[in-house]
């Protein structure tokens, strides 16, 4: 597992570089459209083909794919990957754009579905315009899993920058120099979008082009292509059932009220920058590990790297729950209070971020967790545990948000990806026992007693900043000065507790600071 750690290095610093480009791109939206009824009709639409992403493109495919793929390598050789790889992207590009003309057509008609209303009316317009993503993103998928199982990692780490960076340019220059109205901007916005997934194809695709693959259409049913197909059809539910439940909470927040679409949008980009800067960074390498260990039947070994790869995210994932957890205040009003996003509009997001944090350790081990299933090419079971959660967050939810709104939406998706996560390791450990997490409960005791410790910290350390500095300076000194003194409390009790990842997370902070 050490000698994985540059990947895990160099896929979670390029993270980082896109989570901050993220944020930026939020941050500047939020300032130009604030909470109005137009940024969430906007944010609504995106989620729809987003949603389809990870069900489709990054969801069932690639977990469907990426063991087959190294499956085929191990047994055939590059050549005959890459001659899957075409089989698989040819129905791909076909499945994918059917689906998105289809999608377009019915949304362009959608004021002759009754009086459904402007708001209703205006995500189904912005749809046109976003849908065609879906197909851009779903053929990339299909080339960043090909990266991944050669081992090539960077080039799909980079693929999210792109498309901040198309969004960013496209509403912050052209948006604001060019469009005469906010429908304008939203439109330039749309545009960014659709450049940012054509290069999310492209960039990987020439990759493989220089490691040998040639480009052909081939609609040949091979016996991989349909085991593909296979796995693929029940894990289309299975594999982002988190995404599902957030997007049924988006369109219940839209329902709710004008602002709430795009503060619980806001909220959950905040708590999926610790996910993705490690959690699915570390997924995104051992991935490719448990399937080659599952290829070979070697489950001994696959265990041994599923529980290090589970105590390397809990060992950041839990101090970075509870920290966005009693930071959250600070944390939102100083990235989203700017422009037209009001003092108010932060003092509603600040406790939907901290509800989203709870669930934060949970959803990186599920992540994981169904990886692990998918490496054994078990694909039914994460459908059923995902059944159960999706029954779990749309009863919730019905039944909380008339009482407390927008959080209460969020309270429901959090319970129900605890659940999940716990009915996904104990299906787990009936299908392959030595998957137990048991030995890691010690690590994790002293992880949450460091993260106790930490908090302390945080906890007294705001209390006197809020005290002694002003709104907007206070926010300034927490955030900048209190965050890495919190880093570096934590890690020192880690090595005070002597957990045994306190070494490999110093190493790989030494080879990014090298890098």
């Amino acid at each position: 597992m050490s000698k994985h750690l540059k990947h895990i290095g160099v896929v979670s610093l390029l993270t980082v570089v896109s989570r901050v480009l993220g944020m930026v791109r939020d941050q500047l939206g939020a300032a130009v459209f604030g909470a109005s009824v137009l940024n969430s009709a906007f944010l609504t639409a995106f989620r729809l083909p987003n949603l389809f992403r990870r069900l489709l493109g990054e969801g069932s495919l690639t977990a469907a794919f990426l063991p087959t793929l190294q499956e085929e390598l191990h047994v055939r050789g590059p050549a005959a990957a890459f001659a899957l790889l075409n089989q698989v992207v040819s129905w791909l590009v076909a499945v994918t754009g059917g689906l998105t003309v289809v999608a377009m057509l019915l949304f362009s008609q959608s004021r002759l579905v009754g009086d459904t209303g402007d708001r209703w009316h205006l995500v189904a317009d912005l749809s046109v315009w976003l849908f065609p993503y879906l197909a851009l993103v779903c053929v990339a998928a299909a080339f960043n899993a090909t990266l991944n199982v050669l081992q090539r990692f960077t080039e799909p780490a980079l693929s999210p920058i792109w498309l901040n960076l198309c969004m960013i340019f496209s509403l912050g220059g052209a948006g604001l120099h060019w469009a005469q109205t906010d429908l304008g901007k939203i439109h330039w916005l749309c545009a960014g979008v659709l450049a940012g997934g054509f290069l999310q194809m492209a960039v990987p695709a020439a990759v493989l082009m220089r490691a040998g693959w040639r480009p052909r259409a081939d609609f040949v049913l091979s016996p991989r292509v349909r085991e593909i197909a296979r796995l693929m059809t029940p894990g289309f539910f299975g594999t982002a059932i988190y995404q599902v439940n957030i997007f049924v909470a988006s369109l219940l927040a839209y329902g709710l009220n004008e602002s709430a679409g795009t503060l619980l949008f806001y909220a959950n980009r905040l708590m999926e920058l610790p996910i993705g800067v490690f959690a699915i960074a570390v997924s995104t390498v051992v991935y490719p590990l448990l399937a080659r260990h599952a290829a070979e039947q070697k489950f001994t070994d696959m265990a041994a790297d599923f529980r290090r790869g589970v105590r390397l995210i809990l060992v950041l994932n839990i101090p970075a729950a509870a920290g966005l957890a009693l930071l959250s205040g600070p944390i939102v009003r100083l990235l989203y209070r700017h422009g037209n996003f009001t003092a108010s509009d932060a003092a509603a997001m600040t406790p939907l971020l901290a509800l989203f944090a709870i669930g934060l350790p949970f959803y990186s081990i599920t992540s994981l967790t169904v990886r692990a299933f998918y490496a054994v090419k078990d694909t039914v079971t994460p459908v059923r545990v995902a059944l159960v959660d999706f029954a779990v967050n749309l009863v919730l939810s019905i039944a909380l948000m008339g009482w407390l709104g927008a959080a209460g939406l969020v309270l429901a998706s959090t319970v129900a990806i605890v659940v999940q996560a716990v009915l996904l390791q104990r299906a787990l450990v009936r299908r392959l026992p030595a998957m137990t997490l048991a030995p890691l409960w010690p690590d994790v005791l002293k992880v949450v007693a460091a993260t106790f410790g930490m908090g302390v910290v945080v906890w007294g350390g705001w209390r006197l900043i809020s005290a002694a500095v002003p709104d907007r300076l206070g926010d300034m000194v927490t955030v900048g000065g209190l965050i890495p003194l919190a880093v570096l409390a934590y890690a020192g009790l880690l090595k005070l507790l002597r957990v045994e990842e306190y070494e490999m997370l110093k190493s790989l902070l030494w080879k990014k600071r090298s890098g």
